[in-house]
């Protein structure tokens, strides 16, 4: 493999190179993430790999500034340095709580040169949680821009364990390193770590949406097949540009040798974003791949539809992290030329990519179908590496595989996944290890907490999550399929289906968040319409319940999924003070 020292010379190699580099499975037991970055930049060396907006000048222009892929590799050689000299070496659990940046690129990559693991929280997850989070992975290192030290220096009893402080920016009244300190100058190519594929490369935590957030550990192995499945999944070109608006996404990229934008927005606040900034960007640099949630999603449909925008440099859109309707992408695929997709991959902290649908199939196959109450169809397997199976619904662990759990097809079940790029376990975390996998011979399956079912072409309907079920006397219902009846009416943003009451005597409830510019909705005719429409179909005909709320409690990395046990509280007030009635 060619080393930084000569990457100006590899200039010329072709780019096909790298698609049949250690990007794809390899048969060494030695493995590190950061390979493929210097890989990338051997290949292309001044090709650019991060892009960021810088300023804008006097006229308005936006002006952005960027990294090749040469930079990138020798600064994060630099901090590498840096951080083995201030005691951050292989093992080293590190707190990386940096903004999409530059820095966070190039301290990501030097956190895997030198070994070190990463311990990546989602702030949006609210700083209670984000801080309990800390204290569970028992960090040893601390990585951060000031106001995260200021949170620290506040709640000290959650960082017992750290013993190294380094603060990107400017240091204030606490101790420790800075960044500018630690880096290395001048530079000297640092070799990466030799560590091996089951080795832990980092724990990123769940967002704890139906429960505590857990800490996966990702092993160096388990990122390289991801950028291997994401590569063969995306079929992306070499000259393609990135703009992820979810910044563990956008680190992909680099590593595939794509240039990764970073997005004019606040990635914790997507439903906020100012959809022109995004756009400016898209057209600016001429992005070929975007991804968004579905809440980012709408935002920027909203405003193509009001602005009559087209955006001819996208090929693709991929939207996760949430259920994306139908409708949402009819209208988002309007800003698309002919060609491009939106692409609504399925899977999970533990496992991405699992499964994924194109905007084609959707619109002219599966729309009429989910609009009537089937689920959400997400696809097949992205490709033949990753196995999924729906076994029978059971809240209890499973310690070993046999088939005798799998269901028949058209079954709803739970879906379960198979593959490389799969997390074998938590962080400490032996109870929610039994939960989730199950063990088959020296593999395992890893139970996705999500329910569906397998149509006769072996596609996967999403059905939702399976402690969402409403289980009642007369049987269970579903929150996908049930939510979709009501979603149909006009006046309809979102509805929730939860049960008030405990199994398997829940009362079902839908909960319904109006669409905001309507007016002064009549809320009496509104209720006996969806009544009326739940009444017409048979997994929705025994609900009578309809309740109204203002603003549906949601996560807030994705603004989408809906904390229906909020909800479910809500709702049990709601009618317990109401004596039982619809209001």
């Amino acid at each position: 493999m060619p080393n930084a020292e000569n990457a100006e010379s590899a200039g010329a190699t072709d780019s096909a190179q790298l698609e049949s580099s250690t990007v794809f499975p390899a048969a060494t037991d030695i493995a590190n993430v950061s390979l493929h970055l210097r890989e990338a930049a051997a290949l292309h060396p001044y090709k650019r790999a991060v892009v960021w907006r810088a300023g804008r000048d006097r006229r308005g222009r936006s002006a952005y500034a960027h990294l090749t892929f040469r930079q990138l590799d020798k600064e994060s050689d630099c901090i590498a340095h840096g951080l083995e000299g201030a005691g951050i070496v292989s093992g080293t659990r590190t707190i990386l709580m940096v903004r999409p940046s530059p820095e966070f690129f190039c301290l990501i990559f030097a956190l895997f040169k030198v070994g070190a693991v990463p311990v990546v929280v989602d702030p949006g997850m609210g700083v209670s949680r984000m801080l309990e989070c800390f204290r569970q992975s028992r960090p040893e290192a601390f990585i951060g821009i000031p106001l995260a030290h200021v949170v620290r220096t506040l709640r000290p009893g959650f960082f017992r364990s750290v013993t190294i402080w380094v603060t990107v920016g400017r240091r204030w009244f606490w101790g420790g390193w800075t960044l500018d300190q630690i880096r290395w100058f001048p530079w000297r190519p640092y070799p990466p770590a030799s560590t091996k594929r089951d080795e832990p490369a980092a724990v990123l935590f769940t967002t704890g949406s139906t429960g505590p957030a857990k800490g996966a550990v990702y092993t160096h192995g388990n990122f390289i097949a991801q950028l291997y499945h994401i590569r063969r999944y995306l079929q992306m070109a070499a000259d393609e540009i990135d703009l992820s608006t979810f910044p563990l996404f956008a680190l992909f990229y680099p590593a595939l040798g794509v240039t990764a934008v970073i997005p004019d927005m606040d990635p914790t606040r997507p439903a906020k974003a100012e959809p022109s900034r995004i756009v400016e960007t898209i057209v600016n640099q001429g992005v070929t791949n975007m991804f968004a949630s579905p809440a980012l999603l709408n935002r920027l449909a909203r405003y193509g539809r009001e602005k009559a925008i087209k955006m001819p440099s996208l090929k693709r859109v991929i939207s996760a992290g949430a259920p994306v309707a139908p409708a949402l992408i009819e209208q988002f695929a309007r800003m698309l030329v002919d060609g491009a997709e939106v692409h609504t991959p399925y899977g999970a902290t533990e496992a991405v990519p699992v499964l994924s649908i194109s905007s084609t199939e959707i619109l002219s196959e599966t729309r009429t179908l989910s609009e009537r109450g089937f689920g959400y169809c997400v696809g097949k397997p992205v490709n033949d590496l990753v196995e999924v199976r729906i076994i029978a619904i059971n809240d209890d662990p499973v310690s070993e595989w046999s088939e005798a759990l799998a269901v028949a097809p058209g079954t709803i079940g739970e879906i379960i996944v198979r593959g490389d790029h799969v997390t074998r376990h938590y962080f400490e975390k032996p109870q929610a290890d039994a939960l989730s996998k199950i063990v088959d011979g020296d593999r395992f399956w890893h139970r996705m907490g999500d329910l569906g079912w397998q149509d006769s072409k072996g596609r996967i309907w999403f059905c939702g999550r399976k402690s969402h079920r409403v289980i009642t006397p007369q049987g269970t219902l579903y929150t996908i399929p049930c939510e979709s009846i009501y979603n149909n009416h006009h006046m309809v943003f979102r509805s929730a289906l939860v049960g008030v009451g405990n199994p398997p005597n829940q009362r079902p409830v839908i909960c319904v968040e109006l669409v905001g510019d309507k007016g002064r909705p009549d809320l009496e005719k509104i209720r006996e319409d969806l009544l009326t429409m739940g009444r017409r179909v048979e997994i929705t005909s025994l609900i009578e319940t309809i309740l109204f709320h203002p603003g549906f409690p949601v996560d807030i990395r994705h603004n989408a999924k809906i904390f229906r046990e909020q909800l479910a509280v809500w709702a049990a007030e709601k009618l317990a003070g109401s004596k039982g009635e619809s209001k």
